[in-house]
């Protein structure tokens, strides 16, 4: 289910003013500009089925920790660590691709 809302994207995103979506499964939450761009739909998209994969809170886990790695071990910039987590590359890599959710198998982002 995608809602689309401007302020709950910006208070779910802890405030971040660049943040143009968050995906809390089974929620797509959007930011109203983005109600006919398909690209980010998938993207969320993708988003909700790794959280499916990992029960929510093992993806939570596995993201926030990778981001901390890369963050405090690898010493990346914000965004440069946020575009290196694992699931992030995934979608990024497959999101302008709309047909990619009929294929993707499984744990995809684990070769991330």
């Amino acid at each position: 289910m995608i809602i689309f809302n401007d302020k709950l994207v910006y208070i779910l995103s802890g405030f971040q003013g660049w943040v143009g979506g968050i995906t809390i499964f089974p929620f797509i939450f959007l930011m109203e500009k983005f109600r006919e761009n398909k690209v980010i739909q998938i993207h969320e998209r993708i988003h909700i089925w790794q959280q499916a994969e990992c029960l929510l809170i093992f993806f939570l886990l596995i993201y926030h920790g990778h981001y901390l790695w890369l963050r405090l071990v690898k010493k990346m910039d914000h965004i440069t660590a946020y575009k290196n987590i694992c699931f992030e590359k995934e979608v990024y890599e497959k999101q302008e691709d709309l047909s990619y959710l009929n294929s993707r198998k499984l744990f995809s982002w684990i070769k991330y």
